[in-house]
């Protein structure tokens, strides 16, 4: 049954998405804790898998990934033979989101979606995404997508360029959510109906040190002074606030490389290049899509789903491997999942890697690229230590001087020991999973999950 949307509002709303927040982090947290207590708060109800792309999907459509299709942050495009992540077209959501029935009943209806993800082509009057300009020699700078345009010329222009470098990447800090905070209260002074902002930063030492680090600590800090910028100025222009997270980020300890397992046993095939080994998906028998801790595992022939099930159950750091059953038993159950889904073991975390030989890995491997690695890679978070580092910082100068850029993308390792936190299963304790936290006057229902937080 379709859900009703709720958004017939009395005040406008503004929905703040902290990435990473737990409820245990209130204490480092002074303004949202205030907040918490002049309001309602509690735990969050999410769905597995606990990413991105998929919580976000859930929450703006009412849905499960069965219905809306946002499966994991990526999947494998079967008729395309490739795995892509982190796609940005609204095409991609095969079901409503909020700001669709309510542009539908009131054309007028205005929603700034800042920095949420499926951010092009969709309804929302308002709109900002990341949209870096890649050039023909392999250039990368700073861009942003949205509409209108002269919204966007307005930020640049008062805010300065967006921080790319420190939203993704080795460099990612508070300076990117900063920079979304900003962009945020400018759109408030438009006063949309419903306003929807993106705050990543936990994401980054959270899963570079671990939930409960001093320096995570901090990052909850940081975080929770540019929140109650929002909850100041909104607050002042008679908004509504909801303030929420997708998932709790858990302390891990191991990387499981379920790609490295299944070409052992001859499933999985690569091609040879100039630039290093290269999955090739299409002729292989199984194949995994990593995405945290979850994995979508892709299997050709289903004579062989007994083996690779059998194969990944005798793997150390897998916790559970979901069949046609499990996928329905959590909403996975979309022809974009793959044939088996595994679910990691708490404290592990499964790594896309799939070649043997570091001299044979592929030349994108120790470089920051989202869109061509067939899988999620939190070690982009990290400067390669095994760097010479007068060399590096040479390099850094040639290329601030000769090209504007802010650092080199290429200075990353392919040493997964160094990640430390993770995510996408449900949570083991609800004050370590996500949270919301909501204006006293915000109607909820008793128990709020990330289908009924905007849906009746």
């Amino acid at each position: 049954m379709s859900p009703v949307p709720r958004l017939s509002l009395n005040r406008p709303l503004l929905v703040v998405d902290v990435v990473g927040m737990r409820e245990v982090d209130l204490v480092d947290a002074p303004r949202m804790a205030a907040f918490a207590g002049s309001g309602r708060h509690g735990p969050l109800r999410t769905i597995c898998p606990a990413v991105t792309c998929s919580v976000q999907a859930s929450i703006l459509t009412g849905t499960l990934p069965r219905e809306h299709g946002i499966v994991g942050n990526g999947w494998y495009f079967r008729d395309l033979a490739q795995v892509f992540f982190w796609r940005q077209s609204n095409a991609l959501v095969q079901r409503k989101a909020i700001y669709d029935y309510a542009v539908e009943s009131d054309p007028s209806f205005v929603c700034a979606k800042m920095f949420w993800w499926f951010n092009m082509y969709s309804s929302a009057a308002m709109s900002i995404t990341p949209r870096p300009q890649y050039f023909a020699n392999g250039l990368k700078l700073p861009g942003l997508y949205g509409e209108p345009r002269s919204f966007v010329v307005e930020l640049e222009r008062e805010l300065g360029a967006f921080p790319l470098f420190e939203f993704w990447g080795p460099a990612a800090g508070i300076a990117s959510s900063r920079w979304i905070t900003s962009a945020t209260l400018k759109a408030l002074e438009r006063r949309p109906q419903l306003c929807l902002a993106y705050l990543p930063h936990l994401d980054y030492d959270h899963q570079r040190h671990g939930p409960d680090d001093r320096r995570s600590r901090q990052a909850v800090r940081d975080v929770d002074h540019e929140v109650g910028r929002l909850i100041d100025a909104a607050s002042a222009l008679g908004y509504d606030i909801v303030i929420l997270s997708e998932y709790g980020i858990e302390a891990v300890n191991q990387a499981v490389y379920l790609n490295r397992v299944l070409r052992e046993r001859g499933l999985l095939r690569v091609q040879e290049t100039a630039h290093g080994e290269v999955l090739d998906p299409g002729a292989s028998d199984a194949f995994a899509v990593c995405d945290h801790q979850v994995a979508h595992i892709t299997v050709r022939r289903e004579t062989q789903l007994g083996l690779v099930r059998a194969i990944l159950a005798e793997t150390p750091g897998v916790g559970r491997i979901l069949d046609a059953d499990g996928k329905r038993e959590f909403g996975l159950d979309h022809e974009r999942s793959g044939e088996l889904v595994a679910l990691a073991e708490r404290g592990s975390w499964f790594a896309y890697p799939y070649w043997f030989d570091e001299a044979r890995r592929p030349d994108f491997a120790p470089t920051v690229d989202i869109h061509r690695k067939p899988g999620y890679d939190p070690v982009e978070l990290f400067l390669d230590p095994t760097l010479r580092w007068p060399k590096l910082r040479i390099a850094k100068r040639l290329l601030q001087k000769k090209l504007g850029f802010r650092y080199l993308m290429d200075v990353i390792g392919t040493d997964t020991s160094l990640v430390k936190g993770s995510h996408g299963l449900l949570p083991e304790r609800a004050e370590c999973g996500p949270l919301f936290l909501a204006s006293a006057g915000f109607k909820l229902p008793d128990e709020v999950s990330v289908l009924n937080l905007l849906f009746d």
